[in-house]
């Protein structure tokens, strides 16, 4: 069950993280201060749940860029344009490419999506 629902936690939170930055530029993300911090949250759910997923999971789903998952952790504890930066990248690289590669996945591997998983 934990990994299903870890699972569930990346994909929910990285699709109200593209929701929320539809449409944006790197300018409209710095003005906007509610979205932004929601994006953080966001953000930083994703980076949590992959950080509690087994390694041997990891190492089945190993197309995600774990590295970089993990370099996000420092720049999301500071604030201001280092934190900034650091989402921006997230929204634009990084979230649409982990929860790509986490659709081929559940389409390959539908037993580790369940809320049975794990």
């Amino acid at each position: 069950m934990i990994v299903g629902a870890l699972l569930a936690n990346i994909v929910d939170a990285g699709t109200g993280v593209l929701t929320l930055a539809e449409g944006m530029d790197f300018a409209t993300f710095q003005r906007s201060r509610l979205a932004r911090a929601e994006i953080g949250r966001l953000v930083e759910v994703m980076a949590t749940s992959l950080a509690d997923l087994p390694d041997a999971l990891r190492h089945r789903f190993a197309e995600i860029d774990w590295s970089a998952w993990a370099a996000l952790a420092d720049p999301l504890c500071e604030a201001g344009p280092t934190r900034d930066e650091a989402l921006w990248f997230a929204v634009k690289s990084l979230v649409p490419a982990t929860l790509m590669w986490l659709r081929v996945y559940r389409d390959s591997q539908p037993e580790l999506f369940g809320l049975d998983a794990g």
